[in-house]
């Protein structure tokens, strides 16, 4: 279906309406609502609810920038759960859409139950270092706008990232890239440009006064996020941190176990 929230039209996916608690997917930086459907084809218990955040999937690609910020995205965000009469519910969020789901509930507690972090970072310390990855995220950004979409993916693809991926099953590895290909090159680039991790806050500050339930999920190939995750469990005064054998997209390398981890933790803190 689609929700008009603040002007911009969003995809949202909904099963399993008439059950009683919610919870909501947020997905990475080229993913769309496509990413969660094999974890959650079989989630019975849960209303489950699939976003594509603004700019990518199905949901609109404005051409202004301003309309890509953090604080209009955890706007919309609040604006689209209203819409869908979801007073309180579980976050899940993967790369950005872990940044995402932090910085909304460090925004609006009050509307979360509990917090699932795939992969997922409160963002860069310093101004410098904020400095140095906007320079960087504008100029993929720019990449993305002048080579077009397959360039950009042809390279995406290919980063160290993602290298634990080249040894999955062709049929995913399939998926996957159709999933990026399909995107707007104009919705990427602005997607950077407005809430990449250099344009966002840092919420590290913020950490130690989160008092609801977070499962930090990482893969311990990926140790960058590794390392995050444990710094964050640390500062978090209700975390707990859970390591698979992957690389930073866990749920698309091991989706049975990380769907067996989430709703394990989920009916644990019911």
């Amino acid at each position: 279906m689609k929700l008009d929230i603040n002007g911009v039209h969003y995809h949202v996916e909904m099963t399993n309406r008439d059950m009683q608690e919610a919870v909501v997917f947020l997905h990475g930086f080229t993913g769309s609502t496509k990413s969660w459907q094999p974890i959650t084809k079989s989630w019975n218990e849960f209303k489950v609810v699939l976003i594509d955040l603004i700019g990518h999937g199905e949901t609109d690609c404005p051409e202004m920038i301003d309309s890509y910020s953090m604080e209009r995205q955890l706007e919309d965000l609040d604006a689209l759960f209203s819409q869908l009469n979801l007073a309180c519910l579980t976050l899940v969020g993967y790369s950005m859409g872990g940044r995402t789901a932090l910085a909304y509930a460090c925004r609006f507690p009050e509307r979360i139950k509990r917090l699932v972090l795939e992969s997922a970072s409160p963002g860069l310390r310093s101004d410098a270092e904020r400095q140095e990855r906007r320079m960087r995220d504008e100029r993929l950004a720019e990449r993305i706008i002048a080579g077009g979409i397959v360039n950009f993916v042809d390279r995406w693809e290919n980063i160290s990232l993602f290298d634990s991926q080249k040894s999955l099953p062709y049929a995913v590895k399939r998926s996957i890239r159709e999933e990026r290909l399909s995107q707007n090159p104009t919705g990427l680039a602005n997607s950077l440009r407005g809430m990449g991790t250099g344009a966002q806050i840092s919420y590290w500050n913020k950490l130690a006064k989160l008092e609801i339930p977070v499962l930090l999920v990482t893969g311990q190939l990926d140790l960058k996020f590794e390392s995050i995750a444990e710094e964050m469990a640390g500062l978090m005064p209700n975390a707990i941190h859970k390591t698979i054998d992957a690389g930073h997209a866990i749920h698309v390398e091991k989706p049975a176990e990380f769907a067996t981890i989430v709703r394990e933790y989920l009916s644990l803190t019911y």
